[in-house]
């Protein structure tokens, strides 16, 4: 049998303060680093580290590659959902503007994207192919994958069998918030597991 552990890790607070930032590509903040750093425990190691692109994760991922002397891969399927015409505004100035569109995103997530943006199910879909992709190539190994809120939901609407028209509303993600997964793979078949979601009692050793 093959045991491979996946850390999930959502990027820390990011400069520029709440907004639907999608694809926007803010680094982190004082703030997020802090939460960053202190999100890892003393001794946790890991084979391999994949990360997003956007600076707010691919930075992070980078320092922690280099002082663990571990390789990184950039996945740009690992981006978060682009928002489209909601890119870098705020929620008030969301509802002013398109009220309507973001009522009906809230509603039905799957049928109505945000204008322009991406549909749930095109980003879902990407997620996936990238999740299945570093699982193939890194099995056996430990994993970290520094993400974003958006990519960790679909990850785990996955392995718990959620809806996808729920899978933004069911599960909470806070900054530098993590999620360990168990993937067994044997002759019997594959069977995927959340071991643990939010802070982090017993890290990898």
């Amino acid at each position: 049998m093959t045991t491979t552990l996946i850390d999930l890790i959502r990027h820390g607070e990011p400069e520029g303060g709440p907004m639907f930032r999608g694809q926007t590509d803010h680094p982190l903040s004082e703030t997020g680093w802090r939460q960053m750093r202190g999100a890892l425990n003393d001794g946790e190691h890991w084979d391999a580290i994949v990360a997003s692109p956007l600076l707010r994760c691919a930075v992070f991922a980078r320092e922690q590659a280099e002082r663990l002397g571990v390789p990184l891969h950039t996945e740009p399927r690992l981006r978060e959902i682009g928002f489209g015409d909601w890119e870098g505004h705020t929620t008030p100035q969301v509802m002013a503007t398109w009220g309507e569109a973001l009522q009906r995103f809230w509603d039905n997530p799957v049928d109505h994207p945000p204008p322009g943006g991406e549909s749930l199910a095109a980003f879902r879909a990407r997620v996936m192919e990238a999740w299945h992709h570093w699982n193939r190539q890194l099995a056996g190994k430990r994993i970290l994958m520094v993400c974003h809120g958006g990519v960790i939901r679909m990850i785990l609407a996955d392995i718990l069998e959620t809806p996808l028209d729920a899978a933004f509303r069911t599960v909470a993600v806070p900054y530098a918030s993590r999620s360990r997964i168990r993937l067994d793979e044997s002759p019997h078949g594959r069977l995927a597991c959340l071991l643990s979601h939010g802070s982090l009692d017993n890290p990898i050793t």
